[in-house]
């Protein structure tokens, strides 16, 4: 039985959610009105009386929330939209009447999608040339819930990566987006107790590596511009006073772009790489502070594109971990210099 959706937490998550360029033919305001109007007042079971314009509209109201979910899924911003574009196919040619809340509907497709999706790409993370890394997304202006915004910090991600593809899928409907377990079962295919099992070990696992979230502190912005500062001086001793002793470092260029191949730890030896990397790629790059998956960080510019992306992990005004992204292909989809 599929189940009400009404409760769901509904993220309009940094601009990835957003409708870029819509699917299917343009469609009228008025029919995204109605569509809204039917998906509020639970008018939906009669979807097989519905056009195909209506059905559409129907679609691009759930997109953003299916966007969310795909990247916390995916680490991908590229993926996840490829994911929410198939999911729209199956939408469109599946039998109106087998559908019983499209919420539901469209959750359990694009749910198994991204579990197929992880397990096929699986042996390429693992044989992925050093540290892979989140695509980063730029989170400036937007105003999502606490709850919502540590799910897309790399802080939360990067230890998703230890999880499988299923403890990925059952922990973040539990955990982010508030599903019950009995809907879980239904979205992933699974008995409530396989699912709760599965997410013992998800929550098990992530709380061994992930660190402590911190309501982005008001000495963020000070703290971001004087790291900018200290490495672009090459100054050691005014960068080493803002990380913490066993500040780790994790820098991804996918064997495209030269990058340490593994985290580097504690506070001297991470200053030094810090600085040696400024000097030796730093000309001609404009550095712009931005903040990226909801964290402070700063883009670094070379004729206008993105070329690199910097997100730093402040606690109690110092840093504790540094996510360096110079991979080009994680890069492609970062706004052009002065539009982040």
């Amino acid at each position: 039985m599929l189940f009400a959706d009404s409760h769901r937490r509904s993220p309009g998550v940094v601009g990835i959610g957003d409708v870029q360029g819509g699917y299917g033919p343009d469609i009228d305001p008025g029919i995204i009105c109605l569509s809204r109007f039917l998906l509020l007042s639970g008018h939906t079971k009669r979807m097989e009386t519905l056009s195909r314009e209506s059905v559409s509209a129907m679609f691009s109201v759930h997109r953003p929330y299916l966007v969310s979910l795909a990247y916390r899924m995916l680490g991908s911003m590229a993926d996840a939209e490829d994911l929410a574009q198939e999911t729209f196919l199956r939408w469109e040619q599946a039998a109106r009447e087998e559908i019983h809340t499209p919420r539901a509907f469209l959750t359990t497709v694009l749910t198994r999608l991204a579990i197929t999706h992880l397990q096929s790409a699986r042996v390429r993370r693992e044989q992925y040339a050093g540290t892979w890394l989140p695509e980063p997304v730029v989170t400036t202006g937007t105003r999502d819930p606490v709850e919502l915004s540590e799910s897309l910090t790399m802080a939360f991600l990067v230890p998703m990566e230890s999880l499988t593809p299923l403890e990925r899928a059952v922990f973040l409907l539990q955990d982010v987006f508030d599903y019950s377990h009995a809907e879980i079962a239904d979205i992933v295919g699974k008995t409530e107790g396989v699912c709760r099992q599965t997410l013992r070990r998800a929550k098990q696992a992530v709380k061994e590596r992930r660190s402590r979230f911190e309501v982005r502190p008001s000495s963020a912005d000070r703290l971001t511009m004087q790291f900018v500062t200290a490495v672009q001086a090459g100054n050691l001793g005014d960068l080493k006073s803002l990380l913490h002793e066993d500040i780790v470092a994790y820098s991804d260029g996918g064997g495209r772009v030269r990058a340490a191949l593994n985290p580097i730890s504690g506070k001297d030896r991470v200053a030094r790489f810090l600085v040696g990397i400024a000097r030796k790629g730093g000309d001609g790059l404009q550095r712009q502070v931005a903040e990226i998956n909801a964290q402070p960080g700063f883009l670094g510019f070379r004729h206008g594109k993105a070329q690199t992306a910097v997100v730093l992990d402040i606690e109690q005004d110092r840093i504790h971990a540094i996510y360096i992204v110079v991979n080009p292909e994680k890069l492609q989809h970062l706004p052009k210099e002065n539009e982040s």
